[in-house]
């Protein structure tokens, strides 16, 4: 019968938990509209950006370019995420509806109808303003030929959230 020392066994707990720790899952954030707490993306949902030169990138439309030489670029006061269905579904889905119906009663071309009702994340649509689909309220913005973050660097295509729109929660 073999025997345990009691040296070895508080190193093994010691192994046993630093494993634990290296294997636990780190915790996601998701992001939820500030005003009715619906969830609008998660972390899985981030489209990730190297941080740019900060005002360096905006130079031309500032005065004096040596007082933002040693600074830190700003952090960032959006996200950038992939299309995601809620974009596009819910009012803008019924609204599609009722262009089918328009069209084929009056013969009217689609895409005319369309930008009358103002579709978002639809094809033809360049950029448009994002809306929360719970409370209607302006979360951000799209763009299909690409924005240019507060920290410089320039994201294509682009679908932004505000930060300050949205509450970040670990789950």
């Amino acid at each position: 019968m073999a025997t345990v020392s009691s040296e070895s066994l508080p190193e093994t707990k010691a192994a046993a938990s630093i494993t634990d720790s290296e294997t636990a899952p780190k915790p996601q954030a998701i992001y939820r509209c500030k005003r009715c707490r619906r969830i609008v993306a998660s972390e899985e949902n981030i489209v990730p950006h190297e941080r740019g030169k900060g005002e360096q990138c905006f130079k031309w439309n500032k005065k004096s370019v040596d007082s933002c030489k040693n600074q830190e670029p700003p952090e960032c006061s959006s996200i950038f995420v992939e299309p995601m269905k809620w974009m596009q579904t819910g009012k803008y889905m019924l609204q599609i509806s009722v262009l089918f119906c328009f069209a084929t009663m009056y013969m009217c071309h689609l895409k005319m109808l369309a930008r009358i009702l103002k579709l978002p994340v639809q094809e033809g649509f360049v950029g448009e303003k994002l809306q929360c689909m719970g409370c209607k309220a302006r979360l951000g913005s799209f763009n299909w030929a690409g924005m240019q973050c507060n920290c410089g660097t320039w994201i294509n295509p682009a679908f932004l959230l505000h930060k300050n729109k949205l509450d970040e929660c670990h789950v």
